[in-house]
């Protein structure tokens, strides 16, 4: 059998190949990183949340205590200086990481500052990556790495659609 190609294929402005269904796959790639914006403000949003309203969490000793895990991570973590510095006031890092993850995941899914609220998500995401979930083997076990990963089109897109950032534009660019 001989296999042809179509000849006179449409070209578009800049000559680019203009295709059929081009409206659905521009459709697509325009809404592609909403999911991930979702999750990622959603998942933030509620770890906030959650340390926030748990009565061990905050405490500098006990069980479930930010100060017991950075007692229990201490030894492998990849920048002990980071544990060091937050077992100076465990109660105290407990808080600043939960209000980060507040304002990031608020951030995120309004789309308010996307980019800081994406670059706050990944500096959370990294300092958890090289103290808490380090030694976890294989590195792929440890959730941090991929959620450091997954805000990086975040951080380099930003929040174009449905969002705060994207009204605010739209107003300066009108009279």
């Amino acid at each position: 059998m001989v296999q042809g190609y179509r000849t006179g294929t449409p070209i578009g402005i800049g000559g680019t190949v203009r295709r059929r269904g081009g409206g659905r796959q521009e459709a697509a790639r325009r809404y592609s990183l909403l999911p991930l914006r979702i999750f990622l403000g959603v998942t933030f949003l509620y770890a906030g949340i959650d340390k926030l309203t748990d009565s061990a969490f905050l405490h500098a000793t006990g069980p479930g205590s930010i100060g017991e895990l950075m007692h229990s991570v201490r030894g492998s973590a990849a920048v002990p200086a980071l544990v060091d510095l937050a077992l100076k006031s465990p109660s105290g890092f407990g808080y600043v990481i939960a209000l980060g993850e507040l304002a990031v995941g608020i951030g995120t899914l309004l789309g308010l500052f996307g980019r800081v609220a994406a670059l706050g998500g990944a500096l959370i995401s990294l300092s958890l990556w090289l103290t808490v979930s380090w030694q976890s083997t294989p590195y792929y076990y440890g959730n941090d790495l991929v959620y450091l990963v997954a805000w990086l089109p975040l951080l380099l897109a930003g929040s174009p659609l449905f969002s705060v950032d994207a009204l605010l534009a739209a107003r300066r660019r009108t009279p």
